[in-house]
């Protein structure tokens, strides 16, 4: 596998000394595929912000151009990448984007009211719609470790309930790593004008894409899509600061943010300082590591696909077009539970667990954003097991 050493200087055990949730869920003997962190040394901008923080003690309570420096430090990053302008005075600071969907929902639906989405899907898309007593409307995709296609027939005449109200769209999609070209989008969009949907896009996997896809943010498609979206993202998945929590919400229009700042400050908290410090210096000085990460996980996801091609041929598995994850369809093997928990009890393999996602208990979710040489045992012990 092709390693670009500068970002691997890392070990089963250094991984674990770092105590996150991902290496220490589990025991020891086990390899951990699930949570969606990268294993690899941070970037050097994030940790001299950081450390530079924690010499001057710079613990307090922090000043509000904090706030205007990370819109500004997002705009210039999604403009760069992305080519689309946000307004500042559009965004607003929030923690998570999972907070960001449950606001929305919570300011712009009532209980009982439909929020669609396309599963198999991200699992706090699932328990955020039933912990604020929504209702689940599922527009499948459609042979998700094949084509992956959506089902804009469905979408129509589910958007046409008379309380479906909202979408929550996920793009690049988690799990699947589908990135919706222009039409699909713009299918979409006409179906949300049509039925007048609010949508809200997690974008959080934005940057991480492959060549020969390109990420188009859907309130970019123009005046009419960005005035329904809400945008949700973070550089949380691009620079893997998952234990900095810092996200973005950019509102498509004037009548959105000023709904959406109806909603009282004392329950949406506030990003640490750390937090907010963290994100400006990745956008601003973290291209060049981040350029050398997404190398990395390209290498990764192709040494997956020719793996799963090889050794696993019975192993369904499309490869993702964004993200890193591998979506994979156990079906065929015979386990008689579900693959996750199967491979976890036999191989000593923690991936994600399908029926999470919505699906069948024979599909599992696999995190590729590691070293090349523990990517090589995740992957054989996947085989000691399925193959």
């Amino acid at each position: 596998m092709v390693a670009i050493e500068a970002l691997l200087d890392v070990t089963p055990e250094t991984l674990r000394a770092r105590g996150g949730v991902k290496w220490n869920k589990y025991n020891a003997d086990v390899l951990p595929a699930w949570v969606a962190d990268m294993d690899f040394v941070a970037s050097e901008a994030v940790q001299a912000r950081v450390a530079e923080m924690a010499a001057r003690s710079a613990f307090g309570y922090w000043r509000m151009d904090r706030e205007e420096r990370f819109f500004e430090a997002a705009g210039r990053w999604i403009a760069a990448r992305h080519g689309w302008q946000i307004d500042p005075a559009l965004c607003a600071l929030i923690v998570d984007v999972v907070q960001g969907i449950n606001i929305a929902m919570c300011l712009f639906t009532e209980p009982g009211d439909g929020v669609i989405v396309q599963g198999p899907i991200y699992p706090p898309f699932l328990r955020s719609i039933e912990a604020q007593q929504r209702m689940v409307v599922d527009n499948r995709l459609v042979d998700v470790t094949g084509a992956a296609t959506l089902d804009l027939d469905g979408l129509r005449a589910l958007a046409a309930q008379p309380r479906t109200r909202l979408l929550l769209l996920c793009n690049p999609h988690n799990p699947s790593g589908r990135v919706l070209r222009r039409d699909e989008l713009e299918a979409i969009a006409a179906i949300a004008i049509e039925h007048d949907l609010l949508v809200v896009s997690d974008e959080i996997w934005m940057d991480i894409v492959y060549p020969g896809h390109k990420h188009i943010p859907f309130a970019s498609l123009g005046p009419d899509v960005a005035a329904r979206t809400i945008t949700l993202t973070s550089a949380t998945k691009t620079f893997s600061l998952g234990g900095l929590p810092c996200a973005l919400a950019i509102c498509g229009s004037a009548a959105l943010r000023e709904r959406w700042a109806a909603w009282p400050q004392q329950l949406r908290g506030m990003p640490s300082a750390i937090s907010i410090e963290a994100t400006i210096a990745a956008w601003e000085s973290g291209a060049d590591w981040f350029a050398a990460a997404l190398r990395q996980l390209d290498a990764n996801r192709q040494a997956v696909a020719a793996f799963v091609r090889e050794r696993l041929p019975h192993v369904r598995h499309r490869s993702p077009e964004g993200t890193y994850l591998a979506w994979l369809d156990f079906g065929a093997c015979g386990f008689g539970a579900p693959a996750a928990d199967v491979l976890l009890e036999r191989g000593r393999v923690a991936l994600s667990n399908g029926i999470d996602f919505g699906a069948d208990p024979a599909w599992a979710r696999l995190n590729f954003a590691t070293t090349p040489a523990i990517l090589d045992q995740i992957l054989e012990r996947i085989a000691a097991v399925a193959g």
